[in-house]
């Protein structure tokens, strides 16, 4: 029975997200690896004005210097946390899902007041803990109520994206537990893990006018009615909102906040890497699928390209990293150096073989390309000089494998992020 849930809520759900996705791939894609022209990367480990980068404290300079460049290129400026923030627990059911978890549901008032700008974030706690216990936060594409049938979690009132269960942009019964799939909730609690998630559109609606609506638009830069060259974009709106789950979550008592993992699919990917980068209270960061702005290289031209995102998705940048349309090679970082801020910090990459557009290649090139950074801070890193065969994980500090299949987060992606999580976090519940 459950195998046939899975698979009505996976038909359910992947017509849109395939839809969507060829909608925004070119005819004249570039998938073929014999035409990837020589490219040449930046290094991480030599600033802007040649000097190398000898020590770990020259890399501290390196690294906020990197962290400044991808602000003023690509992701935007973000303000800092909101000091009158605070938090309602609207609901905490000690015997969810059957007993397996205890069930809080919490209302994240950004400017502390009931009519401002909040996000509605859920948490699941795995009753069987004995102590504090490690967590996974990461954002959701369809509302709460899409992670699990569960009947408690109320149907989002946000704006949706067009798609099954959504008429006039807004989500209905019919899709409850759509997402069910990606958020294999009770296995994640089985192995002694919380679960922490938020409907990304309660941060920004995903589409061109959305940061009048959301956070940009309320709070910080963008508040007065205009967005600079390098204010933030919608990616950096939602690793912002990343970053006050996580403030939510280092309050909680069964949650050991050393030990939080932010994880994110597709564009939730790149929002989740931009979370870990500016933010190294995350203690594991996990990207699936991220591709372009994500975790491939710009620089290989493969797949979506710069001109591509920018084309359909201008918001989710700063407006300036749209002058590179076309012009990979002007773009003074590249991705490598953004999984470079994740060290000295366990990092995850992941592709899959039917992701072209998402190049499983220049992300595991990526990922290989910060293994410097990691071995000057005394890590290792991938461990393996060639992309692995599919469904073979490899790696060491930063982990790494090619699923087989399309473009979705799964059961086989989060068993792997499970296990690394146990290899470099720790087990997952630390007694008291």
């Amino acid at each position: 029975m459950q195998r046939l849930v899975t698979l009505a809520v996976l038909l359910f759900a992947l017509p849109a997200a395939l839809a969507a996705r060829a909608a925004a791939q070119p005819a004249n894609a570039q998938y073929d690896e014999a035409k990837v022209q020589a490219y040449a990367l930046p290094d991480p480990l030599r600033f802007e004005d040649g000097r190398a980068v000898t020590s770990v404290d020259a890399w501290r300079s390196r690294r906020t210097e990197i962290l400044r460049l991808f602000e003023a290129h690509v992701y935007g400026r973000s303000p800092t946390a909101p000091a009158a923030m605070r938090y309602v627990v609207t609901e905490s059911a000690p015997s969810a899902l059957s007993g397996l978890a205890t069930r809080r549901q919490v209302r994240v008032l950004l400017d502390g007041t009931p009519g401002g700008p909040a996000f509605e974030l859920l948490l699941y706690l795995p009753t069987a803990a004995k102590g504090a216990v490690a967590a996974f936060v990461g954002l959701n594409f369809g509302g709460n109520h899409t992670l699990s049938p569960d009947p408690a979690v109320p149907v989002s009132k946000a704006w949706m994206r067009d798609g099954p269960g959504i008429t006039s942009h807004r989500a209905t019964e019919a899709s409850r537990g759509s997402a069910a799939a990606a958020w294999p909730v009770e296995l994640i609690l089985r192995r002694g893990y919380a679960l922490a998630t938020a409907y990304y559109g309660d941060l920004e609606p995903d589409h061109a006018d959305g940061w009048k609506d959301g956070v940009r638009g309320r709070i910080g830069p963008g508040a007065h009615g205009a967005l600079a060259a390098d204010d933030w974009g919608a990616l950096a709106a939602w690793a912002w909102g990343l970053q006050r789950a996580l403030d939510y979550l280092q309050t909680v008592p069964e949650i050991d906040g050393r030990r939080v993992a932010v994880i994110g699919h597709s564009r939730l990917g790149k929002a989740a890497l931009w979370a870990g980068a500016q933010d190294e209270r995350f203690a594991l960061v996990v990207s699936n699928d991220s591709g372009e702005g994500g975790a491939a290289l710009a620089r290989r031209k493969f797949g979506e390209r710069t001109e591509d995102i920018t084309r359909e998705f201008p918001h989710w940048f700063c407006a300036r990293f749209r002058e590179y349309a076309g012009r990979e090679q002007a773009i003074p970082v590249d991705q490598h150096e953004l999984l470079a801020l994740m060290a000295p910090r366990p990092l995850y990459v992941a592709s899959a073989t039917e992701d072209l557009w998402a190049d499983p290649r220049g992300e595991f090139l990526a990922a290989k390309a910060a293994e410097p950074v990691y071995r000057l801070l005394g890590r290792d890193g991938l461990g393996v000089a060639e992309l692995p065969a599919p469904d073979q994980p490899v790696g060491g500090t930063i982990g790494y494998h090619l699923r087989t299949g399309a473009h979705a987060l799964t059961v086989y992606d989060w068993e792997r992020y499970l296990d690394f999580a146990d290899r470099r976090l720790g087990p997952a519940t630390a007694s008291r």
